[in-house]
């Protein structure tokens, strides 16, 4: 059974885009959609669907007032919330309203969809350009660096640096155009040369480095 989707967005052209990209895949389904927060949530509540795209900012209740309304009536529906905005504490606040995934609107289509899937599989999704706003969240203060990072390759640092931007090992694998296995490979290598054991001090060695912009 496809994977059932509410787009909930008032720019009608948008919500057209999106239904005829999503139900080119045989696993999604657009069930319904709305261009205001009132009729999202009637509609929604009606629908059950399994993720609903939730834009921020529509007449009526916003996205984060909406996010809260419908996990306290459909605590399994997944939402994605879909914006232009670019902004750390929206994020942080979608989050704690109980969204699944914050994904901006600039994203491309591969990107959006693996955003779908992921949150249904009950992940959490961040787009890459917000991933380091929510780990800061999360990233303990720097503790004395382990391993220089001269003794990395060119490769191993792009990966790093990937890693630390918030990419899967299947997304650094499709932008550095290799295998996952080879990513996990240079994963493993970073790991053991910097002496270093979780995602979170990755990131934080990659900060401390510089090798963040």
């Amino acid at each position: 059974m496809p994977i059932r989707i509410f787009l909930a967005d008032d720019h009608g052209v948008l919500r057209a885009g999106l239904r005829s990209l999503l139900n080119t895949e045989e696993d999604l389904s657009v069930v319904g959609e709305a261009g205001d927060g009132e009729t999202a949530l009637r509609l929604i509540l009606e629908l059950a669907p399994d993720v609903v795209l939730l834009d921020i900012s529509m007449p009526g209740p916003g996205g984060i007032e909406l996010t809260r309304r419908i996990k306290q009536h459909l605590p399994q529906t997944r939402i994605l919330i879909l914006t232009v905005h670019e902004d750390e504490s929206l994020l942080r606040e979608a989050i704690q309203a109980g969204a699944a995934g914050y994904i901006v609107k600039r994203a491309v289509e591969t990107e959006l969809l693996n955003a779908i899937r992921a949150v249904w599989r009950g992940d959490l999704y961040v787009h890459p350009v917000m991933t380091r706003a929510l780990l800061k969240d999360i990233v303990p203060p720097s503790a004395p660096l382990k391993g220089p990072v001269e003794t990395l390759t060119p490769r191993e640092v792009e990966v790093l640096r990937l890693i630390a931007e918030g990419y899967t090992n299947r997304q650094i694998a499709e932008r550095l155009t290799i295998s996952v296995r080879t990513v996990e490979s240079h994963r493993a290598n970073l790991t053991s040369k910097l002496g270093l054991n979780s995602r979170v001090e990755l990131v934080r060695y990659a900060r401390d480095h510089g090798l963040l912009d």
